[in-house]
């Protein structure tokens, strides 16, 4: 139940915000409070499992469990960018509050789970009491505990973000089994120093409103909002969890720290790492090498990564680095290869545009100069030219060969990067050396309360996180309207700047409809789901229901699945099989229509749900990326990922695709490894495929981007492109025998 709250503070929470102006003045409660949709019709869950298991039968191994597909990061207009995303200056349509990813969930996306992970630091008590309660009432709608149609778990992000890339941590899905309130702490646990940020907008908003007199109630409801989150007392620190007060804001700066905390609490937990390559907010120069410190680690809890979300890819390693380190620790800026253009070498061609009547050697010195600056920025290079148009940077700091990549790349926090990792001076409960043992899912990251976005490449305004990105909010973030005295002189920008819109306006060319979290489970309970994801028996996909088993055939004690970790001396064999996604149909689905009212379903999916055809696309093809983690300090990352190490092409006139291979190097290599698989659907056209765009010349150097932008001012249509979407299984962990130790030999 909702606490009590003073009469000062009741009219600026968020949780009266939503309401007061979701409603509006049309009488029609179109972002109520409560779930409206009850359980779907058994006949729909029925054909959804038999239309699934049809035609799969020469693929599907045998055995009891079945896929069921989820969505485990999903933000509300509780979070403040859903709450900022759902105003006028971006074309927001209203805010989103629980209820509505619960009916999504069931009646749009047809998903069998989904996690509520608004950010701990922009949640005012009242706001979690009310989510809690929004997902204990979705799933009471569910039916019968041991078979319902929608499994809704609770939890929220930490958002840590770091000014450098040795205090950065990254942002995790800290998610939870039960939902009772004996189940739940009492407050979420937050990273702290977002109070500047939250100030500012603030301040923005206060003005705008007289400005956009037209959206004065929402930009109102916001200012109070922040107004309430800037008041919150921070938490003492040394009191433990238990008696803080309900209200004061429960800060943890690091890993180390937030396990503390939640180890006070008793729970068992899932933390999931997530957009760890996303150069938004994620330093240039971070390693994800520094999670291996034994003092942030905790396997238990490390059990999941998310490699796929709205926010791009995050699988690939890639050898470029944003800028060199020499001896005396100063940076330069590398010059550009096939794959990689650094923004820094950008900079300076920027500058020599700006040249003009400059003499040569002047021209060249500010070339330098602009270099230099953009090399020691950690983040945002784009400010040494500030008025710069974003067309101007290209694709610099991008990945040009990665499926829909994250904005900004950091490929030294990317998945693969991270599994080759290992510290042999340390070691884990069983005696080997640290280091990362993730399965793999995907989700979307989406911010108006629509979990499992990505069924269908259309509506991108509602599939993805993509807005108006007016000056103002650009103004907010980074001082990006901060006029230049002289524009042929680069300026050094202020080191430590931080947030969410990327400064040069091409973040939005970076925003993707959802991906997806599949589990292997036993039945469709919680309890089902919950110890799937604990022994990673998972997978991601891009957006579609992929289907996908992956086994270790020759195990000592019988095949094993995905996520499995086995110590083996021969050499493993494995068999991996896969069936392409439904393809869609227009429209919902009847059970959907008639479940929800029609102002509703319009508002929450647009009249455009998940609903299958009997015709399933083709699997083009099965890649196996084999990874072998390091044995030794310091050992090259590089020639330890082996992407792909094979490759079977399918036949599409096949039903599904399955391949058998053995790894005849394995038991002579003295090495564990770990083997994962990569199906790839046949190519299909999906919204921002093909990020930038980019135009190269004769000699491969790129020449000009076209930017999707946010507003879709110069994209009505989403700018498609094909891709191949996919799905990731989680790893098979193998590992060398160990040796027995010696007994030392003693005199007598």
């Amino acid at each position: 139940m909702a606490h009590p709250l003073s009469s000062r503070t009741s009219t600026r929470i968020l949780l009266v915000a939503v309401w007061s102006f979701a409603c509006g003045g049309s009488g029609d409660d179109v972002a109520p409070q409560r779930a409206e949709g009850l359980r779907k019709p058994q006949a729909a869950i029925e054909a959804t499992a038999d239309r699934q298991s049809s035609g799969t039968a020469a693929v599907a191994p045998p055995g009891d469990s079945q896929i069921l597909f989820g969505d485990l990061h999903i933000h509300t207009s509780y979070s403040w960018d859903g709450f900022l995303f759902s105003l006028p200056l971006v074309g927001g349509e209203g805010v989103h509050p629980p209820a509505d990813a619960c009916d999504f969930a069931r009646y749009c996306a047809d998903l069998d789970f989904f996690a509520l992970t608004d950010h701990a630091e922009s949640m005012l008590a009242e706001n979690w009491s009310a989510s809690k309660e929004s997902i204990r009432h979705c799933n009471a709608l569910a039916g019968d505990a041991s078979d319902p149609d929608l499994v809704a778990f609770m939890g929220f992000e930490w958002s840590q973000a770091g000014l450098t890339p040795e205090t950065h941590w990254g942002h995790r899905n800290v998610i939870f089994p039960g939902t009772d309130e004996s189940e739940l702490p009492t407050r979420p646990i937050g990273a702290g120093a977002k109070r500047e940020l939250h100030q500012a907008l603030g301040r923005n908003m206060a003005t705008l409103r007289w400005l956009q007199p037209q959206g004065f109630r929402e930009y109102t409801a916001f200012v109070d909002y922040i107004d309430a989150l800037s008041r919150r007392e921070v938490c003492e620190e040394g009191v433990g969890v238990h008696e803080l007060p309900l209200t004061c804001e429960e800060i943890a700066p690091s890993p180390h720290e937030l396990y503390a905390k939640l180890d006070e609490w008793g729970f068992e937990t899932l933390a999931i790492p997530h957009g760890t390559t996303w150069g938004t907010y994620t330093p240039a120069g971070s390693s994800i090498a520094k999670h291996l410190d034994p003092l942030h680690y905790d396997r238990e809890r490390q059990g999941l990564i998310e490699i796929y979300s709205g926010h791009g890819n995050s699988e690939d390693f890639r050898d470029f680095r944003p800028f060199e380190i020499d001896a005396d620790g100063e940076r330069s800026c590398p010059e550009p290869t096939a794959d990689y253009l650094p923004c820094c070498w950008q900079a300076g061609e920027i500058m020599r545009s700006r040249c003009g009547d400059l003499e040569a050697s002047e021209c060249q010195a500010r070339v330098e100069l602009a270099r230099r600056y953009a090399a020691n920025v950690d983040l945002r290079p784009h400010n040494v030219f500030p008025d710069a148009a974003p067309e101007q940077w290209l694709d610099c700091g991008q990945c040009r060969d990665c499926l829909r990549p994250s904005y900004g790349y950091r490929p030294r926090e990317s998945v693969q990067y991270a599994m080759a990792l290992s510290d042999p001076q340390a070691t884990d409960a069983d005696g080997r050396p640290l280091r990362f043992r993730y399965g793999f899912v995907g989700s979307s990251d989406g911010h108006s309360a629509r979990p499992g976005t990505g069924y269908k490449q259309i509506e991108r305004s509602m599939m993805t996180d993509a807005v108006g990105t007016p000056g103002f909010i650009i103004d907010t973030f980074n001082h990006w309207s901060r006029r230049m005295d002289d524009p042929r002189m680069p300026i050094a920008p202020e080191r430590g700047a931080i947030g969410v819109v990327g400064s040069d306006n091409r973040v939005a060319s970076f925003l993707y409809a959802g991906g997806l979290a599949a589990v292997h489970s036993q039945s469709r309970s919680r309890e089902a789901i919950w110890q799937a994801m604990k022994r990673r028996e998972v997978y991601g996909t891009s957006g579609p229901r992929i289907l996908l088993w992956f086994d270790l055939t020759n195990a000592p004690s019988g095949p094993v699945p995905m996520g499995a970790e086995v110590e083996l001396a021969e050499n493993p064999r494995f068999e991996v099989r896969s069936v392409g996604a439904f393809q869609q149909q227009p429209g919902c689905p009847e059970w959907s229509r008639q479940g929800l009212r029609p102002e509703r379903l319009q508002r929450l999916c647009r009249n455009e749900c998940y609903h299958p055809s009997d015709e399933r696309y083709a699997i083009s093809a099965i890649e196996v990326v084999r990874i072998r983690p390091q044995t030794r300090h310091g050992e090259a990352v590089a020639p330890l990922i082996e992407d792909p190490w094979r490759r079977f092409p399918c036949d599409r006139e096949q039903d599904g695709c399955s391949a058998v291979f053995e790894d005849p190097e394995y038991a002579t290599s003295g090495r564990d490894a770990l083997y994962y698989v990569r199906v790839l659907q046949e190519p299909t056209t999906a919204l921002n495929g093909a990020p930038l765009s980019t135009q190269f010349d004769a000699e491969g150097n790129a020449i000009g981007t076209t930017l999707c932008w946010g507003d879709d001012k110069d994209s009505l249509a989403g700018c498609p492109a094909p891709v191949q979407e996919r799905a990731w299984s989680s790893p098979i962990f193998v590992n060398q025998p160990r040796r027995p130790e010696r007994t030392r030999e003693t005199s007598p």
